[in-house]
C-alpha cells in the first residue's frame, strides 16, 4: 500500500492537580479555546473542549505527525503557563500528572461531543473521579487506584 491511512479519534480527560478548582468560569470559555488552539496547531484537530473548574475533555483527531503522549505534554505545558499569566488567581495553576485518553467510533462523535458540552450538568451528579473510574470501567482498563490520583 503506497499511502498511509489514519483517522483516530480521540476523547482525552484529565484534572487539575489535586483537583482543584481553578479554571472558574471567568476563564473557561477562553481556556478551552486556547486548549483547542494548541491541539489545532499540532494538526490533531479539537471537535470539542469543555469541563468543569476542576477538569477538562477534549475531543479530538490525532494526527499521525504527532503521537499522544506530545500532544498531551504540549497541551499541559503551554496551557497551565498561559493560565497562570491570566490573574493572580492562577498562579499555583497544575495539572495532574497523568491522563486517560479513550479511543472513539466515528460513530459516536456527537455523543462525546455533546457529554463535553453538558459536562456542568453531568456532574451535578457525579464527581470526576467516579466519571473517571467510569471511563476505566467500560474501556476495560486495568488500573490500581493508589497511582491513579496525584
Amino acid at each position: 500500500m503506497p499511502q498511509s491511512l489514519v483517522k483516530n479519534y480521540l476523547h482525552i480527560t484529565f484534572s487539575t492537580k489535586g483537583r482543584e478548582p481553578l479554571v472558574d468560569k471567568f476563564i473557561q470559555e477562553k481556556f478551552h479555546a486556547y486548549l483547542a488552539g494548541i491541539c489545532n496547531d499540532m494538526e490533531c484537530y479539537a471537535l470539542e473542549v469543555g469541563g468543569i473548574e476542576d477538569h477538562v475533555h477534549i475531543l479530538c483527531l490525532l494526527s499521525q505527525k504527532n503521537p499522544l503522549m506530545k500532544l498531551l505534554e504540549n497541551v499541559k505545558k503551554n496551557s497551565s503557563k498561559w493560565i497562570k499569566t491570566q490573574g493572580k488567581q492562577y498562579q499555583n495553576f497544575y495539572w495532574q500528572i497523568g491522563y486517560g485518553a479513550f479511543s472513539v467510533n466515528p460513530s459516536q462523535i456527537e455523543v462525546v461531543r455533546r457529554y463535553i458540552q453538558r459536562q456542568e450538568e453531568h456532574h451535578a451528579k457525579k464527581d470526576f473521579q467516579d466519571e473517571y473510574r467510569g471511563f476505566l470501567k467500560k474501556y476495560e482498563v486495568e488500573y490500581d487506584e493508589k497511582y491513579v490520583w496525584d
